[in-house]
């Protein structure tokens, strides 16, 4: 009874060994141990990542604000004759006083440039003229623009105006009640073009090609746009990244990032004179049929003999010619 009692209910005996049917035990504390190591490596990855690009934000940012400056204080016609060659003769009038402002714009990092052109008056104000001020609505020139101007383009002129006034609200002196509505009213003539009877002087943005190629300042807008840092920008870069603890330091990180340098590309060329023994030294590349090529050994060859020959003749001993014997009068014939 003792025996039929240690047996199993199913009558298999148990083995006598139990680990041998079962696999081996994995503690669970092992298994989170490595899950939490490896979110703390992530963790740590993307610190650092971040770190890192925000230290590259820091960068580009500082080299663009030098831009600016070096833009705004030293280059600001070089760049607007390459704009608007009108509007640089403009601003170069010490009577107009203009002022050309350099701003950053955009919705992502890192910003374009953009710029404007101011017209200090010294609070005495100016005036521009356009046909939709001096023009009223009940005039006879009104109905002679019409004519000239056309119908349909007229029309459209009105819609458009009308389109304005419905998304601005303020598109008239009239409209201006407060100073924020005459900033508004102002920005708004900026905007507008001047076919349209505003001052078309908006903020326009700043490219590669209206910024001449010699100045370091092309560089860094290039590594703005494309992430590409040149070797001129390398090796400047160090002094442009310090903070200018004196002004004299921060004229001349301007003075860096605006000065006019030779191109590289320049020292690699080679004048277009050549002496005569370094012309005959270049061999003209180019492809010849074998008897082009068997032609030229045989002129080569003539040419050597012909040349041969003339210098044997040259160093031969010239021999006596017999001629006529000449009688002197002063010694006599026997």
């Amino acid at each position: 009874m003792s025996r039929s009692m240690k047996t199993s209910v199913t009558g298999v005996p148990k083995s006598e060994n139990p680990a041998l049917g079962k696999g081996p035990k994995v503690p669970l504390s092992n298994t989170v141990k490595t899950k939490g190591k490896q979110q703390n490596k992530d963790i740590s990855a993307y610190r650092i990542q971040r770190a890192w690009l925000s230290h590259l934000d820091k960068t580009m940012f500082q080299l663009l604000k030098h831009t600016i400056c070096a833009a705004e204080h030293h280059v600001t016609y070089e760049i607007l004759k390459k704009v608007s060659p009108l509007e640089a003769e403009l601003v170069k009038d010490p009577c107009m006083k203009c002022k050309v402002r350099f701003r950053f714009s955009g919705e992502k990092f890192p910003p374009f440039i953009v710029f404007k052109i101011f017209l200090q008056t010294e609070g005495h104000g100016y005036k521009y003229f356009s046909g939709k001020k001096l023009l009223k609505p009940s005039s006879e020139a009104v109905v002679d623009v019409c004519k000239i101007m056309g119908k349909k383009k007229f029309y459209h002129q009105i819609m458009e105006d009308e389109r304005l006034f419905q998304k601005f609200k303020i598109t008239d002196e009239i409209d201006i009640v407060t100073l924020k509505d005459y900033m508004q009213y102002s920005s708004l003539l900026d905007e507008t073009p001047a076919s349209s009877g505003g001052r078309n002087n908006y903020w326009r943005r700043l490219n590669l090609e209206n910024i001449p190629r010699t100045m370091i300042m092309y560089d860094i807008v290039d590594y703005a746009e494309t992430g590409i840092i040149s070797n001129r920008l390398k090796k400047e870069m160090k002094y442009l990244l310090q903070r200018p603890k004196t002004e004299e330091i921060h004229q001349r990180q301007l003075q860096i990032v605006s000065e006019v340098r030779r191109p590289s590309c320049f020292s690699s060329l080679h004048p277009l004179y050549r002496p005569y023994q370094q012309q005959s030294q270049i061999k003209h590349l180019g492809r010849r049929s074998k008897q082009a090529q068997m032609k030229v050994e045989k002129m080569k060859k003539a040419y050597k003999m012909a040349k041969e020959k003339d210098a044997s003749a040259g160093t031969e001993p010239q021999k006596d010619i017999p001629g006529p014997k000449v009688n002197h009068p002063l010694h006599p014939i026997f």
